[in-house]
């Protein structure tokens, strides 16, 4: 293996994994998809379908235990209601703290196991999705350049110099991603995004509503069905 993907099979991860696939081949990529207590499953099956389309191998790892304390609201066991507002609109009530769909530390946590899991399987390089749009107002802070640098030096030196990270749109809008997929062939119609775990996507969640933007701002109508 060349290359591992840090796959939820959500739109970021799947034009990441188009990527790593154009560039390495469908036989020299990992695709890792990580279950960490969210209350529904339909990342984990949207991963499967994405990964079947590319035809790249697929592992699972469970992580759940580690947030089972967590109040963030995408958790099993958490209260509140996931909230159905623009991300802008959640971080004016949120004092600079992150907004609370943020799942403490997820990324550096997903980053650190897929480096052991990367090493493992001999790949050289790790793609995961982060980009501008949820960094923005510290929304997600572990999906900030800062972080990505801090984190990528960490894993390369951790690592003996032999693991690099890629985040291909660590600087670029939603609408980018978008942009790239569809210049890829990304089948978006196998994703999931949503915080909900409804039949269809809710449309009003805070990354629904992004996801519905950057289709638009490309002149574009989002293949998946919305409630």
């Amino acid at each position: 293996m060349k290359a591992l993907v840090l796959f939820s099979g959500g739109l970021d991860s799947s034009v990441c994994l188009g990527l790593a696939v154009r560039e390495y081949g469908a036989e020299e990529v990992l695709a890792l998809s990580i279950y960490y207590g969210q209350k529904h499953k339909k990342e984990m099956e949207a991963s499967e379908k994405v990964a079947s389309f590319y035809g790249v191998k697929r592992i699972t790892l469970d992580l759940g235990e580690i947030f089972k304390d967590s109040s963030c609201t995408l958790l099993e066991g958490a209260e509140g209601e996931i909230p159905h507002e623009e991300y802008a609109e959640q971080l004016s009530k949120s004092d600079g703290a992150p907004v609370n769909t943020y799942v403490p530390f997820r990324n550096g946590l997903f980053l650190s196991s897929a480096a052991a899991i990367a090493l493992s399987h001999g790949c050289e390089v790790i793609y995961y999705g982060a980009h501008a749009d949820d960094a923005a107002g510290n929304a997600y802070p572990d999906t900030s350049p800062e972080f990505n640098k801090a984190i990528s030096d960490a894993i390369y030196l951790g690592s003996g110099n032999a693991l690099r990270i890629a985040a291909p749109f660590i600087n670029k809008s939603k609408a980018a991603v978008v942009a790239k997929g569809v210049e890829l062939g990304v089948p978006f119609e196998l994703t999931w995004s949503c915080y909900e775990g409804h039949e269809k996507a809710c449309g009003v969640c805070g990354t629904c509503r992004d996801r519905k933007r950057a289709f638009a701002e490309n002149g574009l109508t989002d293949p998946i069905e919305y409630e």
